[in-house]
């Protein structure tokens, strides 16, 4: 019996470790998972006592082995995730630990955040057995259980409360172990049957080792506890926030951008979709017979945009991995839920962003990651054409009743999708309040911006991207002979939105697809739509496109802001309307003078405007220019270095990828190979730049020549490697003149 407690102990202190690290996963499937291995490693060691030492550890990993492809092939199953059990554990066996750091918590046991803590568990107990057991140094066969606890406390981080009770219990069961003395010790004296001149000096030196050990232990506790008591208040630091999560590229950051190209290509397939709602189907009708309206097909979401700066729409999302399951949020409580589940097949669609019903809550079929905040789910790896995926939505249905006297919030949490960007044009300031200063309630001002764009503009499917400002105006007020009011529902939702965050209203923009019932989904099915949230009710939906069979009316005979207030002497002249031309006003007592003709001031103003807009690219093109000069001429050969790698690290960033500075030099260039797998030789640069880093002064003229020629010949390739029109403007964009150096 007093060969139990060590291993008994070793096993418990791992578990307990399994037991602090479950506290973020959902369910306690890991923490049975973990004693499951702290069980067999330790078991394995006990019952290879007597086997030689060098064969435990081939005998205890083959064990492990055995387990863990048990484990994974468990989790997969539950986590219904597709492919045989050599894929998924090549998979988790490659990606187990950024997805352990970025995955959404509560953590769902899947193969790649269950993989690391089982090999972990499994190594220290077989490394805190073999030398507690085989070696009876049994304290110091507590330090892998130990570090494994504190790595699981790590892990957890700020993300669940403190955990004093498993901590308290880890010690008890380390003084447990050590308070029972192993077999044959029991009764022992060191001493005995030695002579005894030789018997005293040899309890001299152990009792004076026994103090020095107790006065360097004191000495440690004295020391440190004062550090650690000012830690007890603290805050742990999270190890997420050293992990970046999935990114994502701009097409699908930006996905109001591609409403254009698929209204130009109506009939690509996109998805095919098998929808069932076994929910109640008398839900409230969502407002103005918006894309939720029960009884309607309802709409796929592809990504919610919250961010504009004036010139894009951005999801601006923290995508963290997710399981199965997802988190759930409360749904606001004046609105109907119904359940939606869709089986998705990806045709024609590409980038990462996975199509589903608002608000998603279960996902099988495929990994996902997810951004709560906007609900929005990604595929990291990307989509394919015939991935097929399953999801259950939770459809919030407004009570349309509560909309005329519903309040919008206010205040820093929604601050987000209050903000308006500066450089707003003043006509569209001027259409906002006038739209607004006969709508006091949140929702009348809604209806109004909705009901004057659909009477007054046209739907169009070969109308330009854009949604900047200036393609906000010309939208809103250019005139129609030029192409002005008119456009997809890119221009639409953005206006809306905009107009809305002008007044007051929180809004966003949602990019999606009609799903007009079971089959596929084509490029003609998408629209943007923009929503509204209310104080209890939620993001509700609005559509301000018009109506298939109504003509839309001039804007002039809506839109006269009032001119500014004119001196009492003078007549005031008539607005400029944006599609009228301007009729000179007679004075009295005669004809007016001649003046310079409108086609004239019209071909000098946009003449100017021209040659300043000329003026300021070559500009741009010179400053540019001369700073690569500086960077790579003048200097020493290490300065000449340096300014060959922050071309290198200024083309990627303007290519979309940009590096962090806490990368060292090789971590920038594996990345820069990975966005130009053919491109020049940058690791070599990495070197130098290394070397001069380390050994100044040891950089030779021939060295710091060969680093520019390689940033050349880098940079120049990764242009080639952008579209044609990315390529026009990467010697004039500004972002390098004002980079960090």
């Amino acid at each position: 019996m007093r060969a139990v407690p060590v291993p008994l102990a070793l096993v418990a202190m791992i578990g307990l470790a399994g037991a602090v690290l479950g506290r973020v996963y959902a369910g306690p499937l890991l923490t049975w998972l973990v004693l499951g291995a702290a069980a067999g490693s330790v078991l394995v060691s006990v019952a290879a006592r007597r086997l030689p030492s060098w064969l435990v550890a081939p005998v205890s990993v083959l064990a492990m082995v055995g387990w863990t492809a048990w484990s994974l092939r468990l989790t997969a199953t539950r986590a219904e995730l597709p492919g045989g059990l050599a894929e998924v554990t090549a998979d988790a066996a490659a990606n187990g630990i950024p997805r352990l750091l970025t995955a959404m918590i509560p953590v769902e046991p899947t193969p790649d955040t269950v993989l690391v803590p089982l090999v972990a568990a499994w190594l220290a107990g077989l490394a805190g057995a073999e030398v507690a057991m085989r070696a009876g140094r049994v304290l110091l066969g507590y330090l892998p259980p130990v570090l494994l606890y504190a790595a699981a406390l790590y892990v957890v981080g700020p993300n669940a409360d403190p955990a004093i009770g498993p901590t308290l219990a880890l010690v008890a069961v380390a003084v447990l172990g050590l308070a029972v003395p192993a077999r044959g010790a029991a009764g022992a004296d060191a001493a005995a049957g030695l002579a005894p001149a030789v018997r005293a000096a040899v309890r001299a030196r152990l009792a004076a080792a026994s103090a020095a050990g107790l006065a360097v232990v004191l000495g440690l506790v004295a020391l440190l506890a004062p550090l650690v008591a000012g830690q007890v208040d603290g805050r742990p630091v999270d190890p997420r926030r050293y992990v970046e999560p999935p990114q994502v590229e701009t097409l699908d950051e930006n996905p109001l951008i591609r409403i254009s190209g698929w209204a130009l290509n109506p009939g690509q397939q996109l998805l095919d979709v098998r929808t069932q709602r076994p929910g109640p189907p008398g839900s409230a009708p969502a407002p103005d017979g918006g894309p939720g309206a029960a009884g309607r097909p309802v709409p796929i979401r592809l990504a919610v945009l919250s961010d504009y700066d004036g010139v894009t729409w951005r999801v601006g999302a923290t995508y963290r991995n997710a399981g199965r399951i997802l988190p759930v949020t409360a749904p606001a409580p004046d609105s109907t839920v119904e359940t939606v589940r869709q089986e998705i097949t990806v045709a024609g669609l590409s980038g990462r962003l996975l199509p589903a019903v608002a608000t998603p809550r279960q996902v099988t079929g495929a990994r996902v990651a997810y951004d709560p905040t906007t609900g929005t789910l990604i595929r990291p790896e990307g989509l394919t054409p015939g991935l097929r995926y399953s999801v259950t939505s939770a459809l919030e249905t407004p009570d349309a009743n509560l909309l005329a006297t519903a309040d919008v919030p206010a205040g820093e949490e929604v601050a987000r999708v209050l903000r308006v960007a500066d450089g707003a044009p003043d006509p569209l300031r001027r259409l906002a309040a006038q739209l607004a200063e006969s709508n006091g309630a949140p929702y009348a001002r809604a209806a109004a911006v909705e009901q004057f764009l659909a009477e007054h503009y046209r739907l169009v499917a070969d109308a330009p991207s854009g949604h900047a400002y200036p393609n906000l105006n010309f939208f809103l007020f250019g005139p129609r002979n030029a192409g002005g009011q008119r456009g997809t529902s890119e221009q639409f939702a953005a206006a809306f939105a905009v107009l809305g965050r002008l007044t007051g209203l929180p809004t966003r923009v949602v990019v999606g697809f009609r799903a007009a019932g079971d089959g596929p989904v084509r490029a003609g099915d998408a629209y943007a739509w923009p929503e509204v949230l209310f104080e209890g009710l939620g993001w509700v939906p609005f559509d301000p496109l018009p109506r298939p069979d109504e003509e839309p009316r001039p804007v002039e005979e809506d839109f006269r802001p009032a001119p500014e207030d004119p001196p009492p002497s003078e007549v005031p002249e008539p607005t400029v309307e944006p599609t009228a031309t301007p009729q000179p006003v007679a004075a009295p007592g005669g004809p007016t003078d001649a003046g310079p003709s409108t086609a004239l001031l019209v071909g000098g103003g946009t003449g100017g405007m021209l040659l300043l807009v000329v003026a300021a690219l070559l500009t741009l093109l010179l400053m540019r220019r001369s700073l690569t000069r500086g960077r790579l001429a003048r200097g020493d050969p290490g300065q000449r270095i340096a300014g060959a790698w922050r071309e290198v690290t200024d083309a990627l960033r303007l290519a979309g990828h940009p590096v962090g500075g806490d990368l060292s030099a090789s971590e920038v260039a594996a990345r820069a190979r990975a966005a130009l797998p053919f491109g020049a030789d940058v690791e070599e640069l990495a070197v130098l730049l290394n070397q001069t880093a380390f050994a100044p002064g040891t950089a030779s003229a021939e060295q710091a020549a060969r680093a520019a020629a390689t940033a050349g010949d880098y940079v120049a390739a990764l242009r080639a490697a952008r579209p044609w029109w990315r390529r026009l403007l990467w010697s004039v964009r500004p972002g390098p003149l004002r980079w960090p150096r």
